[in-house]
């Protein structure tokens, strides 16, 4: 057994703190802007490379807006009710996936309506691009030894710090290396390979929900909200089930509204 033990601050100059946390989300952003680019060149995405930092604009504040606020009002209302000088430490920790994800549609619309263009070609390239940022987040959560696992006695058992004297499962590299590298590695894939828009979104959010429902199994629930029906069911795995509805109700949808994907594919 192994214990955790990396200093969450990278570097410190002064009174300014450069912390892991933060540089994961950096690296994920800027790979996401890279991959946007190609997204472009495929025809996939259909708005000037110049358009597209602003994108990446829009979806960090959305994002970090959905996710900051969907963890404090859902998740930990009892604390932040108390601590509102801490409502925007997000430096500390504290955000939602499931939250970012509202805050992703609502910025994708936004975004969509300015550019005059499908809002299903929007979330498509936003998953497409920014599903391997889950992998850098996750890593971002493992540094600094927050959304650890349930105790285990397998070898890869590790102690954190905040966890107790038992070893634990380390499912934010389970999270990691499924929600962020193999679900990304999969609408790469098949990025070329679907007709219509929408359909990249909806397998997005069926993948995530399916393989965060199962890790859901060796992942410690928030302490302030433990299990419910019965000691059974997570938070998380409540809201992937939710997250799975929408997952197939966004694949009927687009297969309803076939927006076909015009794309010069030839060229790429």
């Amino acid at each position: 057994m192994q214990a955790l033990n990396i200093d969450p601050i990278l570097l410190s100059l002064g009174p300014i703190q450069i912390r892991w946390y933060g540089l994961m989300y950096v690296i994920g952003f800027v790979i996401t802007a890279q991959l946007l680019k190609v997204l472009v060149r495929d025809g996939i995405f259909s708005i000037k490379k110049e358009r597209i930092d602003p994108f990446i604009s829009y979806m960090i504040v959305g994002m970090f807006l959905g996710a900051r606020l969907t963890y404090v009002f859902v998740y930990n209302w009892d604390y932040y009710s108390q601590h509102l000088d801490q409502l925007l430490a997000v430096w500390r920790g504290g955000l939602s996936f499931h939250g970012s994800i509202i805050g992703f549609a609502l910025a994708g619309w936004i975004f969509a309506r300015r550019e005059k263009i499908p809002t299903l070609q929007v979330y498509d390239v936003a998953v497409t691009a920014g599903c391997q940022g889950v992998f850098f987040g996750r890593m971002g959560n493992f540094i600094n030894g927050e959304l650890y696992g349930r105790v285990t006695d397998s070898p890869w058992g590790m102690i954190f710090a905040h966890g107790g004297p038992y070893p634990r499962h380390p499912s934010q590299l389970y999270e990691a290396v499924f929600e962020g590298l193999v679900l990304f590695l999969i609408l790469w894939f098949v990025r070329r390979r679907v007709k219509y828009y929408g359909v990249l979104t909806a397998i997005f959010l069926m993948g995530y929900a399916f393989m965060r429902y199962f890790i859901e199994f060796f992942r410690q629930p928030d302490s302030q909200l433990g299990f419910y029906f019965g000691g059974t069911t997570s938070m998380g795995q409540i809201l992937c089930f939710i997250m799975l509805l929408f997952g197939v109700g966004f694949l009927l949808y687009a297969r309803r509204e076939k927006i076909s994907i015009v794309a010069n594919l030839a060229k790429s």
